[in-house]
């Protein structure tokens, strides 16, 4: 096992290596000077070399990727071009308000998609379950923005129930995770669906209705442990992506987060941030990775990691 987790975590690396390469690279291609965003559109030719010198930013493209990679193999991420502050500072300050909306989202999705998938698998081929069906393929087709700013004028807006944004509070969490658990609890819901109607077909759960237990029993206690593991993977991986930030709600909700963050240093073409929010999201993903397939192999012991005795 431990030499699984070692091999993992260095392809890790690697996709961690390319990620800020690809980053840093797609940054200096777009067609605008980040010493513009800093000094201004009007500051002089003068000005604007000094903050370039000033920032490295006159050096050869492989010079200054050099020495963000040995600063950030420090633990340093660089300073923000618009905020002056450091890169690690600000993501650790934004990532509190991103973690509780996460755990929150992807909580509500996992209620919502695991009962409703079992209720479609009980009642399959049944009014309920076309039901719910349209009912998913509806949620999936909406675009979250556009779910979030329908939720934010009907409950903010018009009920006046909700704020109308920002992070003030347990009721200022309600609309943002309910934007993004509908969709997620719609396809959790499918895919749960799916994988229960293929196990009930099987024959131990076949064996299991032939000794006495009912149809419900059968299905929760034998179906269900074997048919709820792909969900593991899906929400493991969509827990890290929410984690990373989710830019377009956080952005309907004013949400102070990592995904706003990244919005706004995208917009200011803020290098040190983009590279600091990019590396930190691939960091998110590489790890829930390595746990989801931890945890699958200890839900279903079947598993085979591909390693020997350690």
């Amino acid at each position: 096992m431990l030499s699984y987790v070692i091999r993992r975590l260095f392809f890790g690396f690697i996709v961690l290596a390319g990620a800020s390469l690809i980053t840093f690279t797609i940054a200096y291609i777009v067609p605008a000077d980040p010493a513009v965003a800093v000094a201004g559109a009007k500051a002089d030719p003068q000005t604007l070399a000094t903050i370039r010198r000033q920032l490295g930013l006159d050096q050869p493209l492989y010079v200054q990727y050099a020495r963000y990679v040995d600063r950030a193999l420090h633990g340093d991420l660089g300073r923000s071009y618009i905020r002056r502050e450091a890169v690690t500072d600000l993501i650790v300050s934004r990532f509190p308000a991103t973690a509780i909306l996460a755990v929150s989202a992807i909580a509500l999705s996992l209620i919502l998609g695991v009962g409703a998938g079992t209720l479609a698998a009980a009642y399959r081929d049944r009014a309920l379950d076309n039901g719910l069906l349209i009912v998913a393929l509806a949620l999936l087709s909406m675009p979250v923005f556009w779910l979030g700013t329908l939720l934010l004028l009907a409950g903010g807006l018009y009920l006046r129930w909700f704020p109308l944004g920002g992070f003030d509070g347990p009721l200022s969490l309600v609309l943002p995770s309910l934007t993004l658990a509908l969709g997620g609890a719609a396809y959790y819901s499918r895919v749960l669906h799916a994988s229960l109607a293929d196990a009930i077909d099987q024959d131990y759960v076949r064996t299991a209705r032939g000794k006495g237990l009912s149809r419900r029993a059968a299905m929760l206690r034998h179906a269900m442990p074997n048919a709820i593991l792909p969900l593991v993977t899906i929400a493991g991986l969509d827990f890290a992506g929410l984690l990373s930030g989710v830019v377009l709600t956080e952005t309907v909700f004013n949400w102070p987060g990592l995904g706003r963050l990244a919005f706004e240093a995208v917009f200011n073409l803020d290098l040190p941030l983009i590279m600091g929010t990019v590396l930190f999201s691939a960091a998110l993903v590489v790890v829930a990775n390595l746990i989801v397939d931890l945890l699958y192999a200890w839900l279903d012991p079947r598993i085979d990691l591909g390693v020997g005795p350690d």
